[in-house]
Parts: C-alpha cells; structure tokens; sequence
C-alpha cells in the first residue's frame, strides 16, 4: 500500500535506464541558456507590496525592509535593466546562441526596448510570472488571476503568447493552473531531473515538464557559499558539460540548463567566464543548443505519451 506522501512525490523518475532522448543530430548533450528578465518586476512598496525586494543581489543575506524603499537594492536591480541585459544580448547575438527569455511581465512592460531586442535576437521569451513575487503566499484566486494577465500582457508586449512557465516561486496551486490556463506547451517550476518528463495532468492527459536548475546558474554568485569568482563559475559549468558530453558518448544523452540574470552574469567581471563557456561549449561537436520550446516541440514529438494534449 502506498504511503499518501508516494501519492503526491515521486523519487523514481526514469531508474537506471532513461530514455535515449533522440535529440537532433545525436547530440550528446543539449545545453539550454535561460536569461532571467525581472528587474522592474520585483518586490517594491512603490508597486504596493509590503516590503523592499531582498533576493538575489550583491547584498548577499538582505532581508526585506517592511514598509520601506532600499534603494540600494532597487540600483542594483536597475543595473540589470539598464547595463546587464545589454551586456548579454551583445554577447549571446554576436556568438550567434539562442536562448529563452524568463520575463517577469510587469518587468518587460517597463523595458520595450529591452523586449524588442529580444524579439530581435530570435529569443523564445517564456513567461516568468507576472510578479517575481512569492506565490506560496497568495490564494489561489489572486495566482490565478496573475497567470491570466501574465499571459494577455505578454501577447500583448511580444506579439505572441509564452509556451512555456516558470512561475520560479511557486505555490502549491501553481502546476494546476497553468495547465488549466490551456495555451502551456511546458512548465519548468522542477529541478527533478536532467531530462523532461510527463506529468498527470488535468483530465488525465499528460503535461509535459521540462527541469530547470538551481546549481548551474548565476544565482550562487549572491547566496552563501556559492561562486565567489569568475573562474569557479566557469569551472563548474565546464564541469557539468564534461560530465554530461560523457554519459552521452556512453548512450544516456541528457539535458543542460544554464540559469543567467542580468544584474549577475551581467557585470562584466562575470560575463567573462560565461564568455569562456560559450565559446567552449561552442568548440564541441554533437551538441544541441536549443531554446526551451523547442526541446518541448521535440519531446512532444518523438516521446509522447498515449492520450497527451
């Protein structure tokens, strides 16, 4: 008899034989660069939130004011707008690699010029949210209706609806109503795996999952105990792909995302190494770099599932 919790989690996944994902060209590995958009989108009392933005800046270990501006923390925010993304979209359009946007809507609608260059560039532009907000604490009806304008301002900002979700702090409700919304080819809020999955969804038809990460992202670089320089950003990445390129000479290709942020990877004594690894990655036959959506294409067509939307 199954536990309730084996119901609700599951700690097996794909066991000792995962499936041979067939990726275009044998590739050996796909490696996936994500570039967060979210600044402009961030916890502010001047959007009426109850406290100042404390994640995910070079004030490592800030909390939230309550009720109060940090402006500190609202500057390094708008360096991520105003210099950081400019800085990677020169770099990811001059070694010509694609990439899928995360925009936080609210954010893309302060920055045009920054979403017309993403249109520009080719970029699949996934929705990240309306807010980067914590959604754990907002009822049901409020997520949801943040998911709805989330995606009427993103069609209305990019010309096309997102594919794909990463609600990045999501709620217990959060996989429910983006398939309930209808129009996701994937959602990314996993880090459960290195190759996509299915999921039961909504009248049992399967929804497809593609893992995002924690660990090669930019991300360490502002919490504790995380990449401290350059070259151990570079090191771990190269490592990670090493890793990866081998099991997939052995027979088990699997997948590789890459988290960026603009206000991160975006100062230039970071974007250094993620030059480095570009252009190392780049050196390397039978590697796949595609956009989110197109892994979901792909997926969608050659593993999917009987009685899958």
């Amino acid at each position: 008899m199954l536990l309730p919790i084996e119901s609700l989690r599951n700690f097996v996944g794909y066991g000792r034989n995962p499936p041979d994902p067939k990726w275009p060209g044998g590739a050996n590995v796909a490696v996936q660069f994500v570039i967060n958009y979210e600044e402009g989108g961030e916890s502010s009392i001047l959007d009426q939130d109850k406290a100042s933005e404390s994640l995910l800046s070079e004030i490592v270990g800030a909390a939230p004011w309550s009720g109060q501006r940090n402006l500190n923390m609202e500057s390094i925010y708008e360096y991520g707008s105003r210099a950081g993304f400019w800085r990677l979209w020169r770099l990811f359009t001059e070694l010509k690699v694609q990439a899928t946007v995360y925009g936080v809507t609210l954010a893309m609608a302060r920055n045009p010029e920054a979403v017309a260059a993403m249109k520009e560039a080719g970029w699949e532009i996934a929705s990240h949210g309306y807010r980067w907000l914590e959604y754990k604490d907002f009822a049901e009806a409020d997520e949801r209706a943040h998911i709805i304008e989330a995606v009427r301002l993103h069609t209305e900002l990019t010309g096309e609806r997102p594919y794909g979700m990463y609600q990045g702090k999501p709620s217990d409700h959060t996989l429910k109503l983006v398939m309930e919304e209808g129009g996701f080819l994937y959602s990314s809020d996993s880090y459960a795996d290195d190759l996509p999955y299915w999921v039961k969804g909504l009248d049992g038809k399967p929804f497809l999952i593609i893992p995002y990460t924690l660990e090669t992202n930019d991300m360490r670089f502002a919490t504790p105990q995380g990449f401290n320089s350059g070259d151990q950003f570079f090191i771990y990445l190269k490592d990670a792909f090493d890793t990866l390129c081998r099991e997939g000479q052995e027979g088990a290709p699997k997948m590789m995302s890459v988290g960026l942020h603009c206000r991160l990877v975006g100062r230039p004594g970071r974007v250094a190494a993620l030059r480095r690894f570009l252009e190392y990655v780049l050196g390397h036959d039978k590697v796949w770099i595609p956009q989110r959506v197109e892994i979901a294409r792909h997926w969608h067509e050659h593993h999917k599932p009987t009685g899958a939307a």
